[in-house]
């Protein structure tokens, strides 16, 4: 079959565990897939079905065996949502519908997991723990677009690919008046500041690229060296690590500990990452400028 774009994820930003264990998994699976006419949503839901198992089985965490299974079924749904992405490539079946199921169903797997484990640890504890926990995934979810956001824009501006192209601030919904395009400018503003850039580096390197086509390929090559080390850095905030993290504080008996990391550790760990990724995009800027 035809692609317009690779069907495996970029492999120099891509998660070791991604890397090595999950995607070669999917990657056998998703030929298969094809084979048999099973479409990439059907995928994605299978995925989050194994989510909220896993979050059922997290509900007996105490019991080590329960533990075990609910690790499974995590690993489970991250091979499905490695391999939903890689069969709409192969069969040119994106679509912002299947982009924004796929958001939804790693949500719902997380939300499943987080209810569970708090179902239990409220009945331990007393229900204070249900504010930790909201409050964990409030930040989880912060911390995860973050992630993703660095992805994306590596992708684009990196890779040049169409699929992952930015939301931009001269589009019809953002000049749109009233409370609405103000709500729309201002969810555009902390998109690319949850990148630890501004929307101005994102406009400076449009137009560099746009004004000498002949330069293009020196610049996307330039932003790939600069930036590759730096979203494997960021891979730390991955679901990978979060689901490994839930695992080990459930095997252990402390699945609280894990929320608690996830509020100030990984919230901590954000902050240094966005501080340094500032700094690398008013370099990187520095040196176009200087090229130029």
């Amino acid at each position: 079959m035809q692609t317009t774009e690779p069907v495996k994820r970029t492999s120099e930003i891509e998660e070791v565990t991604n890397l090595y264990v999950i995607h070669p998994i999917s990657s056998w699976l998703t030929p298969r897939f094809a084979a048999l006419g099973i479409p990439p949503n059907a995928v994605s839901l299978a995925g989050m079905a194994f989510g909220i198992a896993a979050g059922v089985a997290y509900t007996r965490y105490q019991t080590l065996a329960w533990t075990v299974v609910a690790f499974v079924l995590m690993i489970a749904w991250h091979v499905m949502d490695g391999a939903d992405g890689q069969l709409a490539r192969l069969t040119n079946a994106q679509s912002e519908t299947g982009k924004i199921l796929d958001g939804i169903c790693d949500y719902v797997t997380f939300i499943a997991v987080y209810v569970g484990l708090a179902m239990t640890l409220a009945a331990e504890h007393g229900g204070w723990v249900w504010i930790v926990i909201v409050a964990a995934g409030v930040a989880h979810a912060v911390q995860s677009a973050a992630y993703e956001m660095q992805r994306q824009c590596y992708n684009f501006w990196g890779w040049g690919r169409k699929s992952a192209e930015l939301a931009k601030l001269d589009t019809p919904a953002a000049h749109r008046p009233g409370v609405l395009g103000a709500l729309y400018r201002l969810y555009l503003h902390l998109q690319y500041l949850t990148t630890g850039v501004t929307v101005g580096f994102h406009d400076e390197l449009a137009r560099a690229l746009a004004t000498d086509a002949a330069r293009a390929p020196k610049i996307r090559e330039a932003y790939r060296a600069a930036f590759a080390p730096a979203v494997r850095r960021w891979s730390i905030l991955s679901a990978n690590y979060r689901t490994l993290g839930i695992f080990i504080a459930a095997a252990a008996g402390r699945p609280l500990l894990y929320f608690w990391f996830e509020l100030l550790g990984f919230s901590l760990i954000l902050a240094v990452l966005l501080s340094r990724q500032a700094a690398r995009s008013a370099r990187f800027l520095k040196s176009l400028r200087q090229a130029a």
